[in-house]
């Protein structure tokens, strides 16, 4: 996908770009399209059932499902671990220029005594100790099922494993792409085991964040020990249309959700370095000293006139 439609990020490595996700929720359709066109396919393929043909219709659009979700995954995973370090590393730095500057204004008024002055050293100085909003006190701490991991460490008194770094390494992202390949809930036959996989990505998800290569080997090894899936039976048309449907239906949301990253500040932001976005927050710290160094100065010049 290119990076003017909404879909696959563009952040990541090319090896990550799959040439056969779908587009948008269209290409989901027009497999279903092409399910029903190979009913009325020559007399070469009279003889294979048009169920059958529809299932494989299924299988290819499964398979194209999976790897979008893989890719929106992977690049949220960078956005989340980017906005944490964003604030762990940088958050200093943005509190130090936000104090100098109302201490700057703050001289400038004391030395002018003029009324605007005043009011600009009174806005600077509000912005250096701003109050929390709701949202701010509980960012990270609450998620769709409760408490985060990194929360629910805490109050269990165990250790909080932070990123340490914006992209985990390559070794983390071959082990999750080839567990969400294999463990995907979307490729359950019935809810009990759509429920078993559903917590086992979650694991995996986890892991993955954390970019822990050992938990994620341990993980492939959980899931190559465990119970074999017979293959699927053969459906009916009737089942296998509605999951196209189903499938398509899917797809919408993840390309809404894909948006909404890539448009994001910090999705944003990741578009500028595709390549290193670690070696960004080196670079964005780097110009932050700059200014930290520049404004220190201008406020000791002004103590001195």
């Amino acid at each position: 996908m290119s990076h003017e439609a909404a879909g696959v990020p563009t952040t990541r490595n090319d090896e990550d770009r799959q040439d056969n996700v779908p587009q948008g929720s269209d290409d989901v359709q027009d497999v279903q399209q092409q399910g029903e066109a190979g009913e009325a396919a020559g007399p070469e393929d009279a003889e294979q059932r048009p169920e059958a043909r529809l299932a494989r219709a299924v299988q290819v659009a499964e398979q194209a499902l999976i790897e979008f979700e893989i890719a929106v995954e992977t690049f949220r995973v960078e956005v989340e671990n980017f906005s944490r370090l964003h604030h762990q590393k940088l958050g200093p730095m943005y509190a130090r220029l936000d104090e100098l500057d109302a201490l700057i204004a703050e001289a400038r008024a004391a030395k002018t005594g003029d009324p605007e002055d005043e009011r600009k050293a009174r806005e600077a100085r509000a912005v250096v100790m701003p109050m929390p909003g709701v949202d701010e006190l509980f960012h990270d701490w609450m998620d769709t099922d409760g408490l985060s991991p990194e929360a629910a460490a805490m109050l269990t008194e165990q250790p909080v494993r932070p990123p340490k770094r914006v992209r985990p390494s390559e070794e983390a992202r071959r082990l999750y792409r080839e567990l969400a390949r294999k463990a995907h809930p979307d490729l359950a036959q019935d809810e009990v085991e759509r429920k078993r996989r559903d917590e086992f990505i979650a694991r995996v998800n986890a892991a993955y964040g954390r970019g822990d290569v050992e938990l994620l080997k341990e993980l492939v090894a959980e899931w190559e020990a465990g119970p074999v899936q017979p293959p699927a039976p053969l459906s009916e048309s009737e089942e296998l249309y509605a999951r196209l449907e189903w499938l398509s239906r899917r797809k919408e949301l993840l390309t809404v959700l894909a948006k909404e990253l890539e448009d994001g500040a910090i999705g944003s932001m990741l578009r500028m370095a595709p390549d290193d976005p670690d070696q960004l927050l080196e670079d964005i710290a780097e110009q932050l000293l700059g200014e930290v160094s520049r404004r220190e100065a201008e406020l000791a010049e002004m103590a001195q006139q």
